[in-house]
């Protein structure tokens, strides 16, 4: 990731942005043509308010009391009562990059210029980001109506001094850190409070997140599902490009291309070349069909974050062109809540797959492949039980994979009678991946085993070396030992970028659709 300082507008921001500063640190600060939108619309704020103007949320109350009039000097105290009331969530806290994610996308949405408030508040945003402190944000309350209130009235609580962060290795009161960091807590003036919880940015900064990593996974499925093509002597006839060119689903296209890529040069593949078999199952011969499917739809879900985390999703918004402000409903997060089913559905897909391999690689499908791979079945398991556990977290995504956007559940005293459960979505789709991830630590860790029974026939350029950097963590099976040390490191290895980048060094950039 680069290091070199990221400028925010509201409209430019990129997934890997995000991840560049939410995962690796990247500074972050508000520019210049972004200060300027931001201060011509604070100034028609201003005059509107002092025109006494009915305005929802500037002086009015909120949700159900959105006919509750509110006076010029009781406006301030609005929204602050605002953030507190709604620091209502629950549930184990969201991580660093979670945290960091969110106080980034808030400020680039504040940043758009359609949010009426101070340039202050962004900076103050940015200022938590480049200091390393970020808020106690619990993970469970939001229904992704209004946006995530709860998530981000726990987020906004710190800027004005209240709640909990992390600074300097330690959980303190946020009054405490700010003062430790030489800055007085922020105090909100009219619409600021609003502007800062009204949103999807908790649900869409950890679609990013997902999305990203998603990106990596999908590489890392073609690389060790290859490896176990091997393995298990299965044919690259089914790569062949007048197949997928016939069906040219783009990630159909570019995974068949990505597995002809890491299979070339095969010793192991020739050597069977004019075996009597005549088909693979589909878990070796519909890899481009059912890999494919999912970049598709990883990269649709790309799109519509990449559209979310540049748009204004508070309420109201402000259009100083126009001079309008107007009510209505960015903040339902229904685009993030549907997009966030749709992948945790197709990493359950890639899931389901991967596990179908680890049970071919270990149930004695080849002369050459031992029952569990072990050398002395019977007094040694050997890599039985990893099937189980590759088992238990496919069934658990499948659990996890029925959609969070089906539900709603009206809140509010019956004015918001329509919820996306984004969050929900969010959180599970993460779930998802995680174990996904992990059922391609085991079979990397199965099918590196297998390889090890078919030498010396060499495995293609690609496999290869894959199969060298799994090596590097993990140990060739000869006596039982425990695996779980071994899934915890073929797991880390996966999430970095050795894996992918060893395989792209001999066989050059896979491709994701």
């Amino acid at each position: 990731m680069t290091e070199k300082t990221l400028y925010i507008d509201g409209g430019s921001l990129k997934i890997e942005d995000v991840v560049s500063v939410a995962r690796y640190g990247r500074a972050a600060v508000l520019s210049p043509s972004a200060r300027d939108k931001v201060k011509e619309c604070r100034e028609f704020v201003e005059k509107t308010i002092g025109e006494e103007k009915v305005i929802y949320g500037i002086n009015t109350g909120f949700g159900k009391f959105a006919n509750v009039k509110i006076s010029p000097g009781d406006s301030d105290i609005l929204q602050k009562n605002l953030i507190l009331s709604h620091s209502s969530g629950t549930g184990e806290a969201f991580n660093k990059e979670e945290a960091r994610a969110m106080m980034l996308l808030r400020a680039n949405t504040l940043a758009g210029g359609f949010s009426g408030v101070r340039a202050e508040v962004i900076e103050t945003l940015l200022f938590f980001l480049n200091h390393d402190i970020y808020p106690f944000i619990p993970s469970r309350g939001s229904v992704g109506a209004s946006g995530d209130l709860a998530p981000l009235a726990h987020l906004a609580l710190c800027l004005i001094g209240e709640g909990f962060v992390h600074y300097m290795g330690k959980r303190m009161k946020a009054l405490e850190a700010l003062s430790l960091a030489g800055r007085k807590p922020l105090e909100l003036k009219a619409k600021e409070g609003i502007s800062l919880i009204n949103g999807t940015q908790a649900m869409s900064a950890l679609g990013a997140l997902a999305v990203f990593d998603s990106w990596n996974l999908l590489k890392t499925a073609d690389i060790v599902s290859a490896m176990s093509l091997e393995a298990l002597k299965g044919t690259d006839a089914a790569m062949d490009p007048l197949i997928h060119s016939a069906r040219p689903h783009p990630g159909q296209v570019a995974t068949s291309y990505n597995m002809r890529r890491i299979l070339q040069e095969s010793k192991i593949i020739e050597s069977h070349k004019d075996c009597p078999m005549v088909q693979d199952p589909y878990s070796l011969r519909c890899i481009p069909q059912v890999h494919g499917a999912v970049k598709d739809s990883v990269n649709y879900v790309s799109g519509v974050l990449q559209i979310e985390i540049n748009s204004a999703t508070d309420n109201p918004l402000v259009f100083t062109g126009e001079k309008k402000i107007i009510s209505g409903g960015n903040f339902h997060g229904s685009p993030v809540a549907l997009s966030m089913d749709y992948l945790g559905i197709s990493l359950t897909h890639l899931t389901n797959m991967a596990e179908r391999r680890i049970d071919r690689l270990l149930s004695a499908n080849l002369p050459e492949l031992p029952l569990f791979l072990t050398k002395n079945g019977g007094i040694n398991s050997g890599m039985m039980i990893l099937q189980y556990t590759a088992a238990a977290l496919a069934s658990e995504n499948k659990v996890l994979s029925h959609p969070a956007s089906s539900d709603s559940i009206p809140t509010s005293a019956g004015q918001e009678d329509h919820v996306s459960m984004g969050q929900t979505a969010a959180i599970k789709a993460g779930a998802i991946l995680k174990s996904a991830y992990t059922v391609f630590a085991i079979e990397a860790i199965c099918a590196a085993q297998a390889l090890e029974f078919l030498k010396p026939l060499t495995p293609g350029k690609g496999t290869l070396a894959a199969y060298k950097v799994i090596r590097e963590a993990v140990a060739p099976l000869d006596n039982d030992r425990s695996f779980h040390p071994d899934i915890e490191k073929s797991f880390h290895l996966l999430k970095g970028k050795k894996f992918i980048e060893a395989v792209e060094s001999e066989v050059g950039p896979l491709l994701l659709g």
